[in-house]
């Protein structure tokens, strides 16, 4: 299914979305993201961040509003083929990683979409190889450590070849080094990129562009550098930077 080139990456229009007997956690959330934009999720706990990115390949169905992909709009009768274009990375790698072998959590995906053969493990080979995680395809995930299973849970997103790249609080339990390598790791991707953090650094490292979430809505959207210099807009949506750390460009 072809959808025209000129189309955005991500249309996102005036979506709201409730869970059962609960008042909205989105309230006409509306957000734009053009091919080949890095673009940081920023906002405090509870704002609705991980709500709307579950939106984005239809593990959630919107109460009003809509969601489209590179023109392809977000239901259930596209579900297969925005599942293909979205690859969504978990808060959580151990949620992506449950086969026998790294291997076969990479080759996992293409395979349920009916890739076979030599077509198969070319998939598998270079997304691995794409994450610098080659040398872990015998390995069962259980023993690799926090860094390598993020790269793991990367590659088995990468195999699928996807067009937007969605992750959620990727730094979570990484240490200096192994988020200097994801940040590193992530630039070297042409996919368009979606990043939900609290880590203010890493998005500075890693998106150009940053939005804010409250109160399921979008309320700041520019450029990183300058969101995270605005001291007044940091305490009102409780974002803070660690101490001695200057964002402004050097």
């Amino acid at each position: 299914m072809s959808t025209p080139d000129t189309a955005s990456a991500l249309e996102v229009e005036d979506l709201v979305f409730a869970y059962p007997s609960a008042a909205p956690v989105l309230r006409g959330l509306t957000l734009s993201i053009d091919r080949g934009e890095r673009v940081a999720v920023l906002g405090p706990n509870g704002s609705g961040k991980t709500t709307f990115v579950l939106h984005l390949n239809g593990l959630l169905e919107p109460t009003a509003g809509r969601v489209r992909v590179s023109g392809l709009e977000v239901v259930p009768a596209n579900h297969r083929e925005i599942r293909r274009r979205v690859g969504m990375v978990f808060q959580d790698p151990d949620d992506q990683l449950f086969m026998q072998t790294v291997h076969d959590d990479v080759a996992f995906g293409p395979a349920n979409l009916g890739v076979r053969g030599e077509e198969l493990e070319t998939a598998t080979t270079n997304a691995l190889t794409s994450v610098g995680a080659a040398h872990l395809a015998a390995r069962t995930s259980h023993h690799l450590s926090g860094g390598e299973k993020r790269r793991a849970a990367l590659a088995t997103v990468l195999s699928m070849r996807p067009e937007l790249l969605v992750l959620d609080e990727p730094t979570g339990g990484l240490d200096p080094v192994g988020r200097r390598e994801l940040s590193e790791l992530l630039g070297t991707l042409d996919q368009t990129l979606l990043v939900v953090t609290h880590d203010l650094p890493f998005a500075l490292a890693t998106c150009a562009r940053s939005v804010v979430i409250s109160d399921g809505r979008v309320v700041a959207d520019g450029a990183t550098a300058e969101l995270l210099s605005d001291a007044a807009t940091l305490g009102q949506y409780q974002l803070e930077l660690p101490f001695g750390f200057d964002p402004r460009p050097r």
